[in-house]
């Protein structure tokens, strides 16, 4: 009787204290690695591939490791499955392989939908000397859809290349420091950047006597 009313007046135990921690939510195969390449993509956005280790990313995945090797045998696999995922959810806003009045707001769109994506795949992996290679084919590409749409607009085929190779350059350049600066006005925002980019086209134009007429730009 007396054990009894000893652990009666005990209080609650240091079990009973600590909140219990929710259960992990039982995903499917797809769907965690989805998961994991979003974390991924924040957590190497915020300290670049060396900086990030596979712990920051579980952490950031609220997973263990043992998840991570189910999905990624390594550091460099994960990082190079973050900017293929990128590119892929880039050139579906934007419509590639083509260029047109409308790419400037798809890419401004899609920047803003996942601005640590947007910023990794621009500005922090043609950082990283292991990916470069991927990132020089990437603005290789879209140099070439550019001069597609471009070659057709300026008669002189160096000022076509010229320009080919600067619009694509402000676009992206543009649209980071949009972000940057906290995504003022995004309705207009398109507009701004597009104005930029016609300038590059009418100044390319301007050496054959006369302006290309430039790709109409969102208001």
């Amino acid at each position: 009787m007396t054990q009894q009313s000893g652990l009666a007046g005990a209080g609650p135990s240091k079990r009973s204290e600590k909140p219990a921690r929710g259960r992990r939510r039982l995903l499917s195969r797809a769907a965690r690695r989805e998961q994991i390449l979003l974390a991924a993509t924040r957590a190497f956005a915020r300290g670049g591939f060396a900086a990030t280790s596979l712990d920051d990313v579980a952490a950031e995945a609220d997973v263990g490791r043992v998840i991570l090797y189910r999905h990624f045998e390594s550091k460099a696999e994960l990082y190079r499955a973050v900017l293929s995922r990128a590119q892929e959810r880039l050139a579906a806003a934007t419509g590639a392989p083509e260029f047109n009045e409308a790419s400037v707001e798809q890419l401004l769109a899609a920047a803003s939908e996942e601005p640590a994506g947007f910023r990794l795949l621009f500005h922090h992996a043609s950082r990283e000397p292991e990916f470069r290679q991927e990132m020089d084919e990437l603005r290789a590409h879209m140099f070439a859809v550019a001069h597609r749409h471009l070659a057709e607009m300026i008669a002189d085929p160096a000022w076509a290349r010229w320009a080919s190779t600067l619009v694509p350059t402000v676009a992206v350049e543009g649209v980071i420091a949009w972000l940057d600066a906290g995504q003022p006005d995004q309705a207009t925002a398109a507009g701004r950047i597009g104005e930029a980019v016609s300038a590059i086209i009418q100044a390319a134009g301007r050496r054959q006597g006369k302006a290309a007429s430039p790709p109409s730009v969102p208001p």
